[in-house]
């Protein structure tokens, strides 16, 4: 298996090179050169295997015995041991029609834990293998930080630093990043949105001369090793549906902000797991679901939400569709990008807009609508969401046919965001471990939004 980059210009490389470069160094985003179909007796014997069991045999399909089987067992096993739930990613049922995918019982209470615990054991791994430097640099809209940080806090050989927008992720997602002080961690508070930091980390991996000479490494979903571990929870919700008799008509309701966990999906799709549709959850910032209704790809005004998650206008693995819309013509990709650059909008037409339709339903949650959401499913099921799965499961209530069954992606555990489930008067209680989080120093520094400012704190630090 070789990676190949979505414009064409980096010539085929290996699982454990792809891993390392993260962003291409053409500016595009890595994918696989080919992806493995699976067959049906091939998927039967999957249904039989734990998280842990599933989550090896989908990886192997793709590192290519880069990482010896006994070792990459390892780095899976260690991984999914600190869970809290023995089936790392449970299904629960609510009725009939409706299941969620409860993502949340990793370290750090976020669907991030699933595919940050392996990337930061195999960045580890990496380092030790090669005696080598990982500079990890990554930007998060409150989840990806805290995940990437306990992943490898305390870690030989590598230093992690995480830009989050100031004031613009719940309390919790901030008390979780920044009690932390390990001294290869550094957490900078920038001043604007998560589209502002996103925008910086992309540009600083652009920078090929910069990003090699630093050893910088790419924890965000531009990694193709996120995107891999995130596909396998889509194989296991599907097969304990199947263990009810359940396996036709499966849909997945997915929040999303910037387009990774529902490309997941999309690829376990096109492997051959078969998912009739998926449902592209968004809240007001939402240029994906005007895509998928429109054809058109253009950001809007930015806009706070109850789901800070999700507050993204640029969904950086958008990208990674666009090429297997455009057929896997990097020439095509490459043009819409530029485009992109130059005027602020891309425009799908005619059967690729019928395709994109195809692919996906989508939905726009407003504000009120995921508290009315909370409050009704808090009522009816006696099961509490947290702000972000609430806007999966109101586009799933809007677009399930009657007598389908969908599966939303619960995303983060509610105590992440108490400031919204506190505005409908429902109490919640804190687990012990973020109960504990309130009244430790923080430690974090307040910076602009500009690359040389960041730059200049990068260089102190590493």
């Amino acid at each position: 298996m070789k990676y190949v980059s979505t414009r064409g210009q980096v010539s085929p490389i290996g699982f454990i090179d792809a891993v390392l470069m993260g962003l291409a160094d053409d500016g595009g985003l890595l994918v696989p050169e080919q992806l493995p179909k699976l067959s049906e007796d091939l998927l039967k014997k999957w249904q039989k295997l734990s998280y842990p069991e599933l989550a090896l045999e989908v990886f192997s399909l793709y590192v290519n015995e880069e990482i010896p089987r006994a070792d990459l067992k390892k780095l899976v096993d260690d991984s999914y041991s600190t869970f809290r739930h023995e089936d790392v990613t449970p299904v629960r049922r609510l009725d009939d029609g409706r299941y969620v995918l409860e993502l949340f019982h990793g370290p750090t209470f976020a669907f991030k834990d699933i595919a940050l615990q392996f990337l930061g054991n195999l960045y580890s791994y990496i380092s030790g293998k090669t005696n080598s430097i990982i500079h990890i640099l990554g930007a998060t809209s409150g989840d990806t930080g805290a995940s990437a940080i306990e992943g490898v806090r305390g870690k030989e050989g590598i230093r992690i630093c995480i830009l989050h927008p100031h004031q613009k992720v719940s309390k919790v997602q901030e008390l979780q990043m920044t009690t932390v002080d390990d001294a290869n961690v550094l957490n900078l508070s920038v001043e604007g949105t998560f589209d502002d930091c996103q925008r910086i980390i992309k540009e600083l991996f652009a920078d090929v001369e910069f990003k090699h000479r630093y050893h910088l490494r790419a924890i965000n979903s531009i990694n193709i090793a996120r995107i891999l571990a995130q596909a396998v929870y889509y194989f296991y919700a599907y097969f304990r549906l199947a263990d009810q008799g359940i396996s036709e008509k499966v849909h997945f309701s997915v929040p999303t902000g910037n387009f990774g966990d529902i490309f997941a999906g999309y690829l376990a799709k096109r492997m051959g797991l078969p998912i009739d549709r998926l449902i592209l959850a968004t809240n007001e910032n939402n240029i994906l679901a005007r895509f998928v209704q429109d054809g058109v790809y253009q950001p809007g005004e930015f806009r706070g939400t109850h789901s800070p998650s999700m507050d993204i206008q640029v969904a950086s693995n958008f990208e990674r569709y666009l090429y297997y819309l455009c057929g896997e013509n990097s020439q095509a990709v490459t043009s819409f990008m530029a485009r992109f650059k130059a005027e602020g909008r891309i425009d799908i037409i005619g059967d690729a807009l019928k395709q994109v339709q195809a692919d996906f339903g989508a939905y726009s949650v407003g504000n009120e609508e995921c508290l009315d959401t909370i409050s009704e499913y808090h009522e009816k099921y006696g099961y509490l969401l947290d702000p972000h799965t609430a806007c999966g499961a109101a586009a799933s209530d809007k677009l399930t046919p009657p007598g389908e069954v969908t599966v939303v992606l619960s995303t983060a555990h509610p105590a992440k965001f108490d400031e919204a489930i506190q505005l409908r008067h429902i109490h919640q209680t804190y687990p012990e471990q973020i109960q504990a989080l309130f009244g430790m120093p923080q430690f974090q520094r307040v910076v602009g939004g500009t690359n040389e400012e960041i730059k200049k704190e990068l260089l102190t630090f590493f």
